[in-house]
Order: structure tokens, then sequence, then C-alpha cells
């Protein structure tokens, strides 16, 4: 496994290009705002009607269509949402993209899965941040930064991989150290990860735990309580010092309870489940189920998000995160 960090990387792939970031998210935000001091020459392509088009501006950007963006630019840094990226590319972007250029992504899932087609007198890269955007701008800010991931799976040019790691560098991320990986790897991973732990597993075992409290008498307040908000305290010592970092700062009790009960909750067929997830995802059947969802207009996922609003946690937790100032009253 191969890591850059600053000393290894300079600004010769990208100094002298024009690098437009299409998208104002946090990711877009951030990228942009880092790659700016950083002394980049930053551009930003959104839609002229959209909200993040005054907030741009306002962050001391240059802000043109994204087809103008397209045009001007010789590297295209799409940080749109996965799920409008073909149609944007399609119509906004692949017209303006003329040999030599960049195209690149913080992401591989359209490019793996073949949703998005470049020519091949392109470069096609990714400088993947591995943190939300609020962090990767407070930590540039800091003057610290956050892991990354580069990859190439175009080179045209005969030096993308300079590109991508120019840009990282701008970001900050070789600060810390990033990491060189492939389209593949990075999205297979990246959506299992998603989907197993981060997203879907935490969230349902959270729930799952909670709901067993509270249909066995307990008040929804103390199952709320030692089911979801006490999870941010172990998370951050796992974060910072490692499994093994967090059993040595919790009680004996939790330690030997932790370690005698929990392959009783993730067993065997959890591992099994999580295995045919994996498959989903290799062999493409989730990024066709998602794109099929999102042709019908995403009546699945809103049906999902009306009943994870109607759930008794969420009612609860709303009430005791603003008794603990973590949200406005």
């Amino acid at each position: 496994m191969k890591i850059f960090y600053d000393n290894d990387v300079t600004y010769d792939a990208v100094k002298d290009k024009v690098i437009a970031v299409i998208g104002y998210g946090s990711q877009g935000r951030a990228q942009s705002l880092n790659m700016k001091d950083s002394g980049l020459n930053v551009i930003v392509g959104l839609r002229p009607e959209g909200a993040s088009w005054k907030k741009a501006l306002n962050d001391g950007h240059k802000v043109l269509t994204i087809e103008e963006a397209a045009k001007e630019a010789d590297i295209i840094h799409l940080l749109i949402p996965d799920e409008v990226q073909p149609t944007v590319y399609k119509k906004k972007i692949e017209p303006y993209l003329t040999e030599g250029k960049t195209l690149s992504f913080s992401h591989g899932y359209n490019i793996h899965y073949g949703l998005i087609v470049p020519p091949e007198n392109v470069n096609v890269t990714m400088v993947a941040p591995k943190s939300p955007g609020a962090m990767v701008r407070k930590t540039y800010l800091d003057g610290f930064g956050v892991p990354g991931l580069v990859a190439v799976e175009q080179d045209y040019t005969g030096n993308a991989l300079d590109i991508a790691l120019g840009m990282a560098k701008g970001i900050g991320l070789t600060r810390v150290g990033v990491i060189k990986t492939i389209f593949k790897e990075e999205t297979e991973t990246d959506l299992f990860g998603e989907q197993v732990v981060l997203c879907g597993g935490v969230t349902e075992l959270i729930k799952a735990a909670f709901e067993t409290l509270v249909e066995a008498g307990y008040s929804p307040e103390m199952a709320y309580f030692e089911t979801c908000h006490e999870l941010k305290l172990i998370v951050d010592l796992i974060y910072q010092k490692g499994l093994q970092g967090m059993w040595e700062n919790v009680s004996n009790t939790a330690e030997y309870g932790g370690l005698t009960r929990r392959q009783r909750v993730i067993n065997e067929e959890s591992r099994k489940a999580m295995k045919e997830i994996l498959k989903e995802i290799q062999d493409g059947r989730f990024a066709t189920e998602w794109r099929l969802e999102n042709i019908a207009g995403k009546p699945h996922l809103n049906a999902l998000r009306r009943l994870e609003k109607e759930h008794l946690i969420e009612k609860v937790g709303k009430k005791l995160r603003k008794m603990c100032g973590l949200e406005k009253m």
C-alpha cells in the first residue's frame, strides 16, 4: 500500500490548471475553499437558480454555470450527488470534456458501474477525503487535515496521478496521508461500510436494542440514553484508541459483558447477510436497484424516511437532545 505525504507531492501538475468544482454541498464547499486557500486556481460550477450560487460568491469564488465551468476548466471535479451525476455529466459536462482534460471524482460509483463513460482521450481520477466536508474544512484551517484516497482509472496524459495528488495536497489530505487505491476498491468498500456498519447496521442495532428495552417495560428515555446517546462516547474511544484502547477505558463489567455476549448479536447469520450484501455491491445488483429507485422517483426511500422519522426513538431523542443542549429548543 502506497501512502503519500506533503513532502512526496508537489503542485507542478496542477499549478497552471483551472480546477472546476461542480457542486457546493458539504464536500464541494470544503474542497474548493481548501484548494483556493492553497493557491490553486479554482472556479465553481453551479445551477444559476441554485441556493449555493450566492453562498459560493460570498466565499470569494468565481462562480459560473456548470457548462461554462466545464468549458473553462482543465480539471472538472464532480461533487454533486451520485444519483444526479450521470444526467448532469451527459448534458452539461461531456460536450466540453475535450482531449487532455481531467474528469475527477470523490467517489468511484458512477465510473465503476459504467453510469458515466468518459472518452478515452481524457484522464479519469479520484480524490476522496475520508471525512465529512465540515471536518475537511475545519482541520485544514487548524493547520492539519484528514486522510484521503487517490485513484486513477484512466491516464491519458501520463501524469494523472500527479494531478490527483496535487489536488489532494491542495485539499490538505497529504498533511495526514493519502492512500493510493483503485476505483473498484474504493467504491465497493465504501458502499459496504455504509450499508453494513456506518449507516445501515448501526442504526438498526440501535433501534432493535431500544425497542427491546421499551417492550420490556423500561422507559423510552432510559432506553435512548443506554442504546443511542452513549454510543458516541464509545465510538470516540474507538476512533482515538482502537478497539483495544476502548476496552481498556470501560469498566471490567462492560468489557466482560461485551466480549462474552457480542457474538450472540453479531453471529454467523449476521456474517452471512454481510457477505450477501457485499455480493450485491460487487455484481451491480445494488447499483441497478438504486438507479431504478431514482427513475421511479424514490418511492421506497421516501417511505423509509417517513417510517424512520415517525419512530419513537426519534421523538424521545429529540426531547433529550434538547435537554442536553445538542439541539435548539
